[in-house]
C-alpha cells in the first residue's frame, strides 16, 4: 500500500507490473482532494518517456526502489489517454475506473501532488524553501523489422578429373619346340602350305556417369545479439539564482 509517507520518494521511480516487467517510470502522483491520499500515478512510457498513462494505486506497493502496480504491462499501455495537466476530473476518473474494472470510488476530483505545495500545507504557510526540478532522459526500446534472410538453392556446373585404371590385350608371339606332346598336331597338316590365324584383342575404356547423393542439411536459424547504443536528447533543468547585497549567485 502506498501512503502519503511515500510521496517524496516516488518521483522518477521505476514502475513494474505483476509479472515483474518494467512498464516505465513515475511521472506524477495524484491525490484525492478530499482525503489527501495518493490514488493515481501517471507512468512515463515509450521512447524517452514521452507518453504518460494513468494507473490506479489501489493494491500497488512500493519498496526496493520500485512501484509494483496490480496490472500487467499490456493493460497499462492500452489505458485511455488522459492529459496529465495537474487535474483529474470526475469524468476522466470514471473512464479510467471503467477501463481497469474498478468501482468509481467517491467520484471526487484529484489533483497532482507537488512537493513544494505539500510542504507549505504541512507547515501552515510561509515556507521559504524552493523546489528545483529537472528533466531526465528515460530510454526504452521498440522492436522494428530490420531485414529478411532467404535460403535459396541453385545448380552450378564444375569440371572434375578422376583417374580410372584400365586394361587392354596385346599380341605376343609364342614359340615352342616340337615335343612328344605336340608332335601329332605338328604333323597333322600338309608338309608345305599357306595359313592364316586371327586373334581378337580387347581393351577397357573409361565410362563417365553421375549420381546425386545428399551431402548436408542447411537451414536458417536466428540468434539474439546483445549490444549497446548511445542515445541523446534535450532535457530542461531549473536553475536558482540568488540576488543579494553582494551581487547575483547561482
Amino acid at each position: 500500500m502506498i501512503t502519503q509517507n511515500d510521496l517524496s520518494r516516488l518521483d522518477g521511480t521505476d514502475v513494474y507490473d505483476t509479472d515483474g516487467d518494467k512498464i516505465g517510470s513515475v511521472g506524477q502522483v495524484y491525490l484525492d482532494n478530499t482525503t489527501g491520499e495518493p490514488e493515481w500515478v501517471s507512468v512515463k512510457t515509450g521512447l524517452f518517456g514521452t507518453k504518460e498513462t494513468f494507473v490506479p494505486l489501489e493494491r500497488a506497493s512500493f519498496g526496493e526502489d520500485r512501484v509494483v502496480v496490480a496490472y500487467d504491462k499490456a493493460r497499462v499501455k492500452d489505458a485511455p489517454r488522459v492529459d496529465p495537466d495537474g487535474e483529474l476530473s470526475a469524468g476522466e476518473e470514471r473512464e479510467l475506473y471503467t477501463f481497469y474494472g474498478l468501482s468509481a470510488g467517491n467520484g471526487g476530483e484529484y489533483a497532482e501532488y507537488r512537493e513544494d505545495t505539500a510542504t507549505t500545507a504541512t507547515t501552515g504557510g510561509g515556507d521559504d524553501a524552493m523546489t528545483r526540478s529537472e528533466e531526465r532522459l528515460v530510454a526504452d526500446t521498440r522492436t522494428e523489422r530490420a531485414g529478411t534472410a532467404r535460403l535459396r538453392k541453385y545448380v552450378v556446373t564444375e569440371r572434375e578429373q578422376v583417374r580410372v585404371p584400365v586394361s587392354h590385350e596385346e599380341v605376343r608371339l609364342e614359340r615352342e619346340p616340337i615335343t612328344e606332346a605336340n608332335r601329332g598336331d605338328a604333323f597333322s597338316g600338309p608338309d608345305i602350305s599357306e595359313a592364316e590365324h586371327e586373334v581378337t584383342l580387347h581393351a577397357e575404356r573409361p565410362v563417365v556417369e553421375t549420381e546425386a547423393v545428399p551431402v548436408e542439411r542447411v537451414r536458417l536459424g536466428k540468434e539474439t545479439v546483445r549490444d549497446e547504443e548511445t542515445v541523446s536528447g534535450e532535457v530542461r533543468k531549473e536553475q536558482i539564482e540568488f540576488d543579494g547585497p553582494e551581487g547575483r549567485n547561482r
